[in-house]
């Protein structure tokens, strides 16, 4: 038989004045405020903008909580086709400079300094004003509520400059509905802007001379001559362009945005999902002449996504032609002039993708830094006549990341948010 000590055991009465001590001290807690919960209002596509014009984004805001909420900033951001038409006093304006998939984009973050009532539907006095720029096609606008004040982008860009106008304000519409506390369900919304444009994407080929068994650098360019910057989705390379070797010749080296079909059939994308205008690649192959073939011609074209932007078909396609001697031992050329031993081949150094364009890429030990070199535009129509030269060159650095059919490459910097 166990024993309980004297003095070691709480009497009834004594439990009950320390719970009552509890609850006292618990009631005297002051009460934690709810979390403000707000919602933006779905946005519509908008189509039909015309390049130079005004485009009106309308939207709208709800108080889903139970508190009213005493300040609240309206955030909004646009991709380069789009720019801010109206400047409002009370907001900052900014740029954020391209990372990962996302273009550079234009942001506005505007402080409203008025109470939003719960329950209560709010829209601004006017919609936002913005402007369809001469580069637009296929854009994108999101619209953001806080009841903080956002902080910096990650990705850098330049420093915020305040608006001149009158002041973003919004005015109460009405009491919500269940449809709209259902359609307000999230504190940001994003909505396509698409404009009546055209963009000509051109492709050019290449004239190389040299004897059998030379290694000549055929440079297979793609260029967007505007007036329109194109703009995929996510995932998806801005142009996909079919290659086709000469026959009697043999793939030495192809560029790292450029997959195998065959041993003579290649697909090559593009380092992002958009391309500005005067933008492009440039896909360098090194290839070996194996045997003479009069009139060795091998094919350029696109491929790919459709390209209902693109009217101009005439430079749509282009020729690899190779001029091949009879010469049976190797040799080099270099300035389209043939001779004899070897030659030290060109290279080409990744760089970086800034104010939204679409540029080579280079990678290291099997990550991507930075975006890459500055694509080359087509000069000379759609055949460029070069040399050839006998050793392989550096192009971008090794490890380049490419996906098999959508040939879409990216410099991984840091995951930025999509704009949906």
């Amino acid at each position: 038989m166990t024993h309980t000590l004297p003095g070691r055991r709480l009497s009834r009465a004594a439990v009950g004045v320390l719970a009552a001590a509890t609850l006292t001290g618990l009631a005297a807690l002051p009460a934690v405020a709810a979390e403000p919960d707000l919602g933006i209002g779905q946005l519509a596509p908008i189509t039909g903008a015309q390049p130079g014009s005004g485009v009106d984004v309308p939207f709208s805001v709800l108080n889903k909580g139970t508190e009213e909420v005493g300040k609240v900033w309206v955030s909004y951001t646009v991709t380069s086709g789009l720019a801010a038409a109206d400047s409002y006093g009370n907001c900052m304006y900014s740029t954020e400079s391209s990372a990962d998939e996302e273009p550079e984009k234009a942001v506005a973050v505007c402080a409203v300094d008025q109470p939003l009532k719960p329950g209560i539907l709010y829209v601004p006095e006017q919609p936002i004003g913005l402007k369809a720029q001469d580069s637009a096609l296929y854009d994108k606008v999101r619209v953001s509520i806080d009841s903080t004040e956002p902080g910096p982008s990650d990705n850098g860009g330049s420093d915020p400059v305040p608006g001149t106008g009158a002041p973003l304000k919004l005015v109460e519409k009405g009491p919500a509905t269940d449809a709209d506390r259902a359609s307000h369900g999230e504190a940001s919304s994003s909505a396509d802007v698409t404009a009546v444009n055209t963009a000509d994407f051109a492709l050019t080929g290449a004239r190389l001379k040299g004897e059998v068994g030379d290694k000549v650098t055929a440079s297979v360019k793609f260029v967007n001559d505007g007036p329109a910057w194109v703009y995929r989705e996510l995932g998806q390379g801005a142009a996909t362009v079919d290659v086709r070797i000469p026959p009697g010749t043999s793939v030495v080296k192809a560029h790292d945005f450029c997959s195998p079909v065959t041993k003579t059939h290649y697909t090559c994308g593009t380092s992002q999902s958009w391309v500005n205008p005067g933008r492009g690649e440039t896909y360098p192959f090194v290839l070996r002449i194996d045997k003479a073939v009069e009139g060795a011609t091998g094919k350029v074209s696109f491929t790919g996504a459709d390209r209902p932007f693109d009217r101009n078909a005439a430079n749509d396609t282009a020729d690899l032609v190779v001029d091949a001697g009879a010469g049976t031992t190797g040799g080099s050329s270099t300035g389209g002039s043939t001779s004899g031993g070897s030659s030290t081949g060109g290279s080409t150094t990744g760089g970086s993708s800034t104010a939204g364009s679409a540029t080579g890429g280079s990678a290291s030990g099997g990550s991507t830094t930075g975006g890459g070199a500055d694509p080359q535009t087509a000069t000379g129509g759609n055949l460029a006549a070069t040399g050839s030269s006998s050793s392989l060159p550096l192009v971008g650095a090794s490890a380049a990341a490419l996906v098999a059919g959508g040939g879409i490459f990216y410099a991984v910097r840091r995951r930025a948010a999509a704009v949906k």
